[in-house]
């Protein structure tokens, strides 16, 4: 099977790419940029454009399929082209589902805690040499891509993400996978440029919910009020299983799981995080994994990329970065770190960096988010918010939107960086909350500096 990828560039386009050609499919893509890592990636398989930009003429009646890619626009070159040709154009989640329409559909859902759960799950399975189908939203420990496609696995576990399917498919992916198992980890308003209104954004869990198979099972977080509601007043045709965190201690920052074979020491920590461990263990159970093998695989786990890794250590000081920017994951990650070392000083910041984050109405949603911390500090980019478009957003409206009156708020990243490498980090926790950089540290060099 011929197919080419309008936009192969991007973290999920390449890793489908990459999937697709060790299946066997003949693969071909464009994009207008390339980034490492999915640049060297592609070129390792030589599935890299020669040239950027997009091409009209490589759009041709022989090509069976086309993966359109969110970064690509409506009036994109190619996708004008093969339109003209009246081939079949496919949405990166419609192709999943093409791929997947046969097996056992897995599908985690959530505001937050979704990559965590779908990793987890993908964790215990290859613990066991159990071989599914997946796409993942962060690279894995033990796994070549984010995606795997094969004939034979009868399971195919996928986060399902909320945002839009393409440019000219304005469904959240997530509705497009018609899940035989689903799980709902929580419900917390994001992606304000795409849902203007709470409501708005809810009803896309709603329609979750009606997108599941007739007879299949959803998994829910009953701690998270919405889900709870949204779950229990639906009226459709699916069993419905309630979950919620597990009893655990913390020892001299070690986090100890209750099993029914006694405490259990595990490698992730914090409240949220235990209660992803939860969901996971029953998504397991569905797919034949019993409780003593999801206990001995979870007591591995380490965590998805990105998601409170740690990147330097000493006696007295700890430093861990995380892919945290909606209000609710910035409180529970910062609450998690608090707890597993109490007895230390926390210094947390956050860059705000997305579209909703930097948005003046959406701020006031942070109320309360860093309030685990002894150090609060924000970093946000003015040009970030000249270049999405946003209304200016002072300093004043960050501190109030917080609610913190010592929150310390940078607007330039070497004054940031200045404040950093100036704090005495002894008898201290260091949390870097982004899903950029901070106008360019370098984390190398904090790991250098705390160590």
């Amino acid at each position: 099977m011929r197919v080419h990828f309008i936009a192969i560039g991007g973290a999920a386009m390449h890793n489908l790419a990459l999937a697709l050609h060790q299946k066997g499919y003949q693969v071909t893509g464009s994009d207008d940029e390339i980034f490492d890592p999915s640049k060297s990636r592609l070129e390792a398989k030589g599935l890299l454009p020669k040239e950027y930009g997009w091409f009209p003429t490589k759009i041709s009646a022989e090509i069976d399929a086309i993966i359109l890619g969110m970064h690509a626009k409506e009036d994109n070159p190619e996708l004008l082209m093969a339109k003209e040709l009246g081939l079949t154009i496919y949405s990166y989640p419609e192709f999943l589902y093409e791929q997947a329409k046969n097996k056992t559909r897995v599908v985690i859902g959530g505001s937050h805690g979704k990559t965590t759960i779908t990793s987890m799950i993908l964790h215990v399975m290859h613990y066991h040499n159990r071989d599914v189908d997946y796409m993942v939203g962060a690279q894995l420990e033990g796994f070549d891509t984010m995606v795997k496609l094969t004939e034979e696995n009868d399971f195919m576990v996928l986060e399902g993400d909320e945002y839009l399917s393409s440019p000219i498919d304005r469904r959240p992916k997530f509705h497009l996978y018609k899940p035989n198992i689903a799980l709902l980890s929580g419900i917390a308003w994001d992606h304000i440029n795409v849902f203007p209104t709470y409501e708005n954004y809810v009803e896309q869990f709603e329609i979750f919910l009606t997108e599941i198979t007739n007879g299949g099972t959803i998994i829910y977080n009953q701690e998270d009020a919405e889900v709870k509601r949204v779950v229990e007043s639906s009226t459709a045709t699916i069993k419905k299983v309630a979950y919620g965190t597990p009893e655990y201690t913390v020892e001299n920052g070690t986090t100890l799981l209750e099993t029914p074979e006694g405490p259990m020491p595990i490698e992730v920590f914090g409240k949220h995080n235990l209660n992803n461990l939860e969901g996971a263990r029953w998504i397991c159970q569905l797919m034949g994994i019993d409780a003593d093998d999801f206990y001995e695989a979870i007591a591995t786990f380490s965590g998805a990329s990105k998601r409170l890794e740690l990147i330097a250590e000493t006696d007295t000081a700890i430093a861990y970065k995380d892919f945290a920017h909606s209000p609710s994951k910035v409180k529970a990650t910062t609450q998690a770190l608090k707890n597993q070392y109490p007895d230390r000083k926390l210094i947390a910041c956050l860059e705000l960096h997305t579209y909703s984050s930097l948005n003046p109405e959406f701020l006031t949603e942070y109320q309360g988010a860093l309030d685990a911390a002894d150090v609060a500090v924000v970093f946000y980019s003015p040009h970030a918010v000249m270049i999405k478009g946003l209304e200016e957003i002072k300093r004043e409206q960050i501190t109030e939107a917080f609610q913190r009156d010592d929150l310390t708020v940078f607007t330039n990243p070497a004054d940031f960086k200045t404040f950093l490498y100036n704090q005495d980090f002894d008898d201290t926790s260091l949390l870097l909350m982004s899903s950029g950089n901070y106008g360019g540290l370098d984390f190398a060099e904090v790991k250098e500096f705390i160590a």
